[in-house]
Parts: structure tokens; C-alpha cells; sequence
């Protein structure tokens, strides 16, 4: 009976784990797909007038700045990031989303 448990036990354990390195996986594709998205929808901007040339150079070095700070953050973890350094990576494209909304749409153009 005792083997049991613990077999049972150690299998719940085996499949949490495994859901949080795809859960992992997933976020770093996120990532990296929001990033693709973001520099869409800026090269989206600058072809229809809706980013002037400032604002567009002003969102691509933030966008340059990010992307150092996760190979740098990668770099430093063996090529992955945190759990914390992916929250902050997170958080960091959701501001750097509503900068391109922000000056897409806020009346100037080119």
C-alpha cells in the first residue's frame, strides 16, 4: 500500500513538472512572437504615414533595448530566462505595445 502512494506520489510530480516546462516553452515562444507582432505593426506604421520618422526610431531603440536585455538575461541562465525574467520581459512588451498604439494613433504623420 505504501508503494503505492508513493508511486502515485511521484507520477503527480513527474506531470506538474512536465506542464511547467511546456508552460516555459510556450512563454518563450510567446516572446518571441510578440516581438515579431510588435515589429509588424510598426513596419504597419511607417508604411501608411501613421509613425513619423521620431517615433519610429524612438520605438525601435526601445524594441533594441529589450531585445539586449533578454540575451543578456538569457546569456547569464544558460540560455533560458526566469520564470521572474519572463514576467518582466512580459510586462515590458505590454508597455512597449501601447507606445506603438500610443504614437500610431495619436495624429501625427509623416
Amino acid at each position: 500500500m505504501r508503494r503505492v502512494i508513493i508511486g502515485i506520489l511521484t507520477g503527480t510530480l513527474l506531470i506538474g513538472t512536465t506542464a511547467m516546462s511546456f508552460a516555459a516553452d510556450e512563454k518563450e515562444g510567446t516572446i518571441k512572437q510578440r516581438k515579431e507582432n510588435q515589429q509588424k505593426r510598426v513596419a504597419q506604421g511607417v508604411k501608411s504615414g501613421s509613425l513619423t520618422p521620431r517615433e519610429t526610431a524612438r520605438i525601435e531603440h526601445q524594441e533594441s533595448k529589450l531585445n539586449k536585455e533578454v540575451r543578456r538575461d538569457r546569456k547569464a541562465n544558460g540560455g533560458n530566462l526566469t520564470n521572474k525574467e519572463k514576467a518582466k520581459v512580459d510586462h515590458q512588451q505590454d508597455k512597449l505595445s501601447k507606445e506603438i498604439y500610443n504614437q500610431k494613433h495619436d495624429g501625427q504623420t509623416q
